[in-house]
């Protein structure tokens, strides 16, 4: 009881120090943060739809996609789907920053920048876009999902559709790295480390 009073006279003593402590560290992380390269995020939504069959009860269907989407997660990550995004029309896609990357080092930065995944339980795939441009995450986002809609059938064959039912929407801030978290997790990492090294002086 005495040690547990005495701990709380030395933080109660020195709150102000810290907090103090707590805001030098989160600000010394943002602007480590700053350091790297910030990102956007962008977001598409495309629906896999299975040709209906008669008899075939709407859980089935839904368990169907889902696994189709499994599929396509995967080949997503592929050099031949990456080929086939960097060809889709329509889209101003910069790609200097793979023109200059060995093969493996190309793929592990779009498997790092283009993720996409499946929500289950609805046959929908979400597509996201990481890039240091607002308008090159939306560029991207865009073509990996038309790509998906204009060239799923090659990968899983012809017994689904697939439909974008949601255009790319861009973050307003940079998400990459993620400044609030980074910052908190300081914040909180400064307060203990400083509560320590206070209550061992005290």
């Amino acid at each position: 009881m005495f040690e547990e009073k005495r701990m709380f006279h030395i933080i109660q003593k020195n709150w102000k120090l810290i907090g103090l402590i707590g805001i030098i560290f989160a600000g010394l992380t943002i602007l480590i943060s700053f350091l790297f390269h910030l990102q956007y995020r962008a977001d598409a939504q495309v629906m896999i739809i299975s040709k209906s069959r008669y008899g075939v009860d709407p859980y089935t269907v839904v368990k169907s996609a889902e696994q189709v989407g499994g599929n396509l997660v995967q080949v997503v990550k592929s050099n031949d789907f990456y080929n086939k995004v960097i060809a889709q029309p329509g889209f101003n896609l910069d790609k200097t920053i793979f023109d200059k990357l060995s093969e493996q080092d190309k793929r592990k930065l779009w498997q790092k920048n283009i993720i996409v995944s499946v929500v289950y339980g609805t046959g929908v795939l979400n597509v996201s876009a990481y890039h240091e441009n607002k308008d090159q995450a939306k560029e991207y986002a865009g073509a990996v999902a038309n790509t998906l809609v204009s060239q799923a059938w090659q990968y899983v064959g012809g017994d689904i559709t697939l439909k974008v039912i949601n255009d790319p929407v861009v973050t307003s801030w940079p998400v990459r790295p993620n400044l609030v978290v980074n910052a908190l997790v300081a914040f909180i990492f400064g307060i203990l480390l400083s509560t320590i090294i206070f209550v061992k002086r005290g």
